[in-house]
């Protein structure tokens, strides 16, 4: 149904007169004729009375005329929503990320907030393997990643980086130590994640190449529970620095650096190279223009 001729016709059913509604819309009054007249060829029904001089509405006018009312609305509630994404006022970012690489993004989301408070956030835990896929797809904004992903296509954006390092409780004979040995570790009950991602293949691909044992007792679902569980003496863990930025500094949790494990890992932010909202486009002009600072 051509909105126009509908407006049209809304202008003539509350004007009662097709005159006066020519001259409300700044039309003729034969182009306002010829504009009702399509919609009755289109819905099949007469839509005013024509023995009456009052432009008074048939029954299907009527219907027409409170249908109608509704549908312009919501088309002008949908171009105010349109105009609104575009002036960024409103919008969604939607991002992939792992649990580790969350704290690295947090920085860049409270910069964006900043600029952007009309724009909503939703970060989504997903496998590092499907990230880029699901961003090539459009199921995802960005994605965070710490390695450079093989499918092609993507603009990537460093936007931070951590370091691996192994936690302990205060009271553990290592705490004091400023660095470990891969050796060190091998007597250790380790506490790690049961979600497997190429980030913790790595490290376990480096104690294998020098023949270092890993004792991993202990499988947890969330980073959360990992460190309370080395809080609580049952293990220690190997994470990322900045999972764990609160409790190294509330020193219910010491960090130390593994030789040769603890290497400086990039946090990257991948997106499609073109076909981006307006909100997405400006979290990465955001993205770009940030230096997020390193946790040391």
């Amino acid at each position: 149904m051509d909105l126009a001729a509908l407006r049209i016709f809304l202008a003539v059913a509350q004007e009662r007169s097709f005159s006066r509604a020519a001259a409300k819309v700044h039309r003729t009054q034969p182009a306002v004729s010829q504009a009702v007249r399509r919609l009755e060829v289109e819905l099949g029904e007469q839509l005013f009375d024509r023995s009456s001089k009052s432009g008074t509405l048939t029954e299907a006018g009527r219907m027409l005329q409170n249908y109608g009312q509704r549908l312009v609305r919501l088309a002008e509630e949908t171009e105010s929503a349109v105009r609104e994404l575009r002036d960024l006022r409103r919008g969604r970012v939607l991002i992939g990320a792992n649990e580790a690489a969350v704290h690295t993004l947090l920085p860049l989301v409270a910069r964006f907030r900043q600029r952007y408070p009309d724009i909503a956030i939703d970060v989504r835990r997903v496998p590092a393997r499907q990230i880029a896929v699901e961003v090539l797809q459009g199921s995802l904004d960005f994605g965070a990643l710490t390695f450079h992903p093989a499918e092609q296509g993507l603009l990537e954006v460093p936007v931070g980086s951590d370091e691996l390092v192994l936690l302990v409780p205060p009271s553990h004979a290592l705490a004091k130590r400023k660095q470990v040995a891969m050796e060190d570790i091998a007597e250790e009950p380790v506490v790690a994640h049961n979600d497997p991602s190429p980030a913790r293949e790595r490290v376990l691909r480096l104690f294998e190449e020098r023949h270092v044992p890993l004792r991993m007792v202990i499988s947890l679902p969330s980073l959360d529970g990992i460190k309370r569980a080395v809080e609580m003496q049952l293990g220690v863990a190997l994470l990322p620095r900045r999972c764990a930025i609160t409790e190294i500094a509330n020193r219910r949790l010491f960090a130390i650096p593994v030789a040769g494990v603890s290497r400086r890992r990039q946090v990257t932010l991948v997106c499609r190279k073109a076909h981006r909202s307006h909100a997405a486009d400006a979290f990465l002009t955001v993205a770009q223009d940030s230096k997020i600072r390193d946790v040391g």
